[in-house]
């Protein structure tokens, strides 16, 4: 075949990477983005092809790798690369059968078990760098473009992982300013009713996918779903990114969308990724090769986010609440409770980032 489909016909290109490559650039990513795809799924096209690598002991093509393949690559990179560039390369790698399955070049996603049994970062609970109330306010005061800070200080304000902000759209979020209420359709989700100025983040996404219409490219990872409340800081952050929020392409309407590449379409967790080590970067927070305990990265935010809102509250049970993590029986309590347990005590001790 020529390699490209029209219409419903399946995909059947003779250089998949070279594929997903060219589909990278029709998408409006940037050379610098597609130049590090190429650079990891070459190098994994060379280990699939390797007899002497690959753990099948015979030359394989990446339609026709299996988790285990995928695994053994993954494991390769152990030693030689930083715990996050692991991350990164399996995100990257994940993210390529992801769409080449969407398409219909490929059966099934390998990388999807791979990426269930990986955290953000191997070590479960790295040594991180400690960075207080005041230094973090004034680091996000730095940040001026409107969709950063948005995203910077959602994540600061919430505790969500990257995957879930990008899964964010219109519907999973209540803001009660009336001059926000005729140009959007705000907190539609029927758990928003009663709960006025919060945000739904759902544990139903799930990669190749659809939610709300839309084939998601990124897994939430919550145990149950969570309703976070909206502080006054975090309200209006996000009413001065929709002043300037083009509208989205997706129907599914997401909160975050592109304003450079990919203009209008959902911001992916690479690309949060890459704005925050921006940032960091600038502020000496980031450094090529370094490890969880030394980068500031969408999850770091997290882990600030637990530590500090823990120490000022000292109830657990509320902050994992937030994050999501917590059984059936706990968070029943807070979810029939919610008002006088949840948001009360966050309200009251949810740090302030000076926005």
């Amino acid at each position: 075949m020529s390699g490209r489909a029209t219409g419903t016909d399946a995909v059947d290109p003779a250089d998949p990477v070279g594929y997903f490559l060219e589909d990278l650039t029709f998408h409006g990513k940037t050379d610098r983005t597609r130049t590090a795809y190429e650079r990891v799924l070459r190098r994994f096209e060379e280990f699939l092809s390797d007899p002497e690598t690959n753990p099948r002991g015979v030359s394989v093509a990446p339609s026709e790798a299996t988790h285990r393949d995928c695994m053994a690559f993954v494991h390769s990179l152990r030693g030689e690369a930083a715990a996050s560039t692991v991350a990164t390369y399996a995100a990257y790698l994940h993210r390529f059968y992801a769409y080449m399955t969407q398409v219909g070049a490929f059966d099934a996603n390998p990388m999807t078990l791979v990426m269930e049994e990986m955290d953000e970062s191997v070590d479960k609970d790295p040594a991180r760098r400690e960075i207080d109330v005041p230094t973090m306010r004034s680091f996000v005061g730095s940040i001026r473009h409107p969709l950063h800070r948005a995203l910077v200080v959602t994540l600061l304000k919430t505790g969500m992982r990257v995957g879930e902000l990008c899964n964010l759209d219109l519907r999973d979020v209540s803001l009660t300013d009336p001059e926000l209420q005729e140009g959007f359709e705000l907190g539609t989700r029927p758990a928003l009713d009663s709960r006025p100025d919060s945000v739904f983040v759902t544990a139903d996404a799930a990669v190749g996918e659809p939610l709300n219409g839309e084939v998601r490219t990124a897994a939430n990872k919550r145990k149950r779903d969570t309703v976070i409340p909206v502080d006054d800081e975090l309200a209006r952050t996000l009413k001065r990114w929709l002043a300037v929020r083009p509208d989205g392409v997706s129907e599914a309407d997401p909160l975050f969308v592109g304003t450079a590449d990919g203009w209008g379409e959902r911001v992916d967790p690479e690309t949060v990724r890459h704005i925050v080590e921006q940032h960091a970067r600038e502020r000496g927070w980031y450094r090529t090769g370094g490890g969880a305990a030394e980068n500031v990265t969408p999850h770091y935010f997290r882990h600030f986010f637990t530590t500090h809102l823990r120490d000022r509250t000292g109830d657990r049970g509320v902050v994992k609440y937030l994050r999501g993590d917590v059984a059936d029986d706990i968070i029943d309590t807070y979810t029939h409770n919610w008002g006088g347990q949840v948001r009360e005590t966050y309200e009251a001790n949810v740090f302030r980032l000076g926005v």
